[in-house]
């Protein structure tokens, strides 16, 4: 990576009225001074995703500007990265990638990733794009009632859960696609997680679901998914999203602790590639102080190799 010690301004051009800037003068490329990823960091935090177009970026130079943010991760907790890169996830819609589904990043684990760094690396001619929620807002646009409900709730997420048949769909003919699924169902997770969690950085209070939720401590599987499909759907209204349309060389970055997002497949058999890294979070703690518990899986070795 190339030195800069020059003090950079980064310039934030909100996107949506309750998510999403672009950033601009920023090459997230070469090795930034402390007050840049500071700036970088609050813009972060108040938009929950932020993008930055015509990033030079390789694996190498990925890993190093993540690092900035935090230690990182391994790629995933059950599939496997490219070798010499562990902490790459490839998105690639060939290999049977396809997140057309709305999840925060791996909240089936009792510490999911604080933030998710993901670059274009093949974009379709047409769509493609990707939507992501506000998960603080979402929250406080709840009636009241279903607020302080929320509130007191407990919900376990799993990777088997609707998801999981997303990624290689069972009949579609395509090995590729079949192989990801088993890979990624190779070791089975849950965690109960608070429905409602306290922001560490922020202290906003964001709703915790997405497409791991799976059923509500204490209700059974027709009252959980009832549920938590209303408050899903009080969180993802349009009102609280930005959409994205990707270019090659993009980057976004999203604080996983207060989003969720939706990638798009509206490309047929176009190819479609991102390669992210994820940077670790703690463990998630409810509005009563209750910090989320593993209920099944060991994700030690995905946490064992992080850097930073």
């Amino acid at each position: 990576m190339t030195t800069t010690d020059a003090s950079i301004h980064v310039e934030v051009v909100p996107l949506a009225g309750e998510i999403g800037a672009e950033l601009g003068g920023v090459d997230t490329g070469v090795a930034l001074d402390d007050s840049t990823i500071v700036q970088i960091r609050q813009a972060l935090l108040k938009h929950k995703v932020v993008f930055l177009r015509d990033q030079h970026l390789d694996y190498g130079s990925q890993v190093a500007f993540g690092q900035r943010l935090g230690p990182l991760t391994l790629g995933h907790p059950t599939l496997a990265s490219p070798p010499a890169q562990p902490h790459l996830e490839e998105i690639d819609s060939r290999q049977g990638t396809r997140t057309n589904h709305w999840h925060t990043d791996v909240t089936f684990l009792d510490r999911p990733v604080a933030f998710t760094l993901l670059r274009a690396v093949v974009i379709p001619p047409v769509g493609g794009d990707t939507i992501w929620a506000n998960m603080a807002t979402g929250y406080q646009s709840l009636p009241a009632e279903l607020r302080e409900l929320a509130d007191r709730l407990r919900i376990i997420h799993s990777n088997v859960a609707d998801y999981s048949a997303l990624v290689g769909r069972p009949g579609e003919g395509n090995p590729a696609h079949t192989a990801k699924r088993d890979e990624f169902l190779s070791t089975i997770y849950e965690t109960e997680h608070p429905a409602v969690r306290v922001h560490p950085e922020t202290e906003e209070r964001a709703l915790v679901l997405g497409g791991f939720a799976r059923t509500v401590v204490g209700l059974g599987p027709q009252a959980s998914r009832d549920l938590i499909r209303v408050l899903q759907e009080y969180a993802v209204r349009h009102e609280h999203t930005v959409r994205w349309r990707w270019r090659v060389g993009d980057l976004a970055i999203w604080d996983n602790r207060a989003t969720q997002h939706y990638a798009i497949h509206d490309y047929g058999k176009a190819h479609r590639r991102g390669e992210r890294v994820t940077v670790a979070g703690p463990t998630p703690v409810g509005v009563d102080g209750k910090p989320s518990v593993a209920l099944k899986g060991d994700a030690s070795a995905y946490y064992a190799g992080m850097i930073g």
